[in-house]
């Protein structure tokens, strides 16, 4: 939630949708990469939308 700058109810959407990855163990733990690859996979997708506006 913190590394995200987002709320419980988005990470728990976040991670039954699949978009984040986890492990459940006591509760859900998500490994940062896991973060990075959200965040990344997020980049790419809007930076894709720029380009096709720009076209």
């Amino acid at each position: 939630m913190e590394a995200l700058n987002i709320g419980r109810s988005k990470v728990y959407e976040l991670l039954r949708s699949g978009q984040i990855k986890s492990i459940k163990m006591k509760g859900y733990r998500i490994p940062k990469r896991a973060v990075i690859d959200f965040i990344l996979k997020r980049t790419e997708m809007n930076l894709e939308c720029y380009r096709d506006l720009a076209d």
